[in-house]
């Protein structure tokens, strides 16, 4: 990867082990510089799942209370919220900035209004199906993809 691109995925909101541990093993295939959870976690579960990719994944960690602050701080970062909200811009016209910070919802209510407002843009993946919503993991897959395809 270019020295310029930074790719970082929070999932500070996502809550279930399986989603997190399936993040971490598409991270690191993926090449994501850091991977943001919301707890270590060690558990039998997470480890089936991640397939020891969280042994090379960096891995940080923000409890979804925190999430607001710590946000502020991602100085230099262009911050995407990735929802289904149909208001979003459709992620193939979207050009991602080099140092990019991902942030993903929680499985069952998305993004909640405040973080959204505070990200810098809001971008979603056209669907075509009757079911209204991808798994967090594969809507991240995608627009980790995406990004990879503009950037490496």
């Amino acid at each position: 990867m270019p020295n310029a691109a930074v790719l970082t995925v929070c999932a500070s909101l996502v809550e279930k082990p399986t989603n997190q541990a399936a993040l971490c093993r598409t991270c690191e295939v993926l090449g994501v510089n850091r991977l943001v959870l919301p707890a270590p976690n060690d558990s039998w579960e997470f480890r089936k799942i991640a397939v020891s990719a969280q042994r090379w994944q960096r891995l940080d960690y923000c409890a979804p209370q925190q999430l607001l602050p710590w946000l502020a701080q991602q100085q230099g970062y262009t911050s995407i919220a990735l929802t289904v909200s149909g208001q979003a811009m459709p992620l193939g016209k979207h050009t991602f900035a080099p140092k990019t910070l991902l942030v993903l919802g929680r499985e069952l209510t998305g993004i909640p209004a405040d973080i959204a407002a505070r990200c810098d843009r809001a971008l979603r993946i056209p669907q075509y199906g009757q079911v209204d919503s991808l798994n967090v993991q594969t809507a991240a897959a995608i627009a980790i993809y995406e990004y990879n395809r503009q950037w490496r």
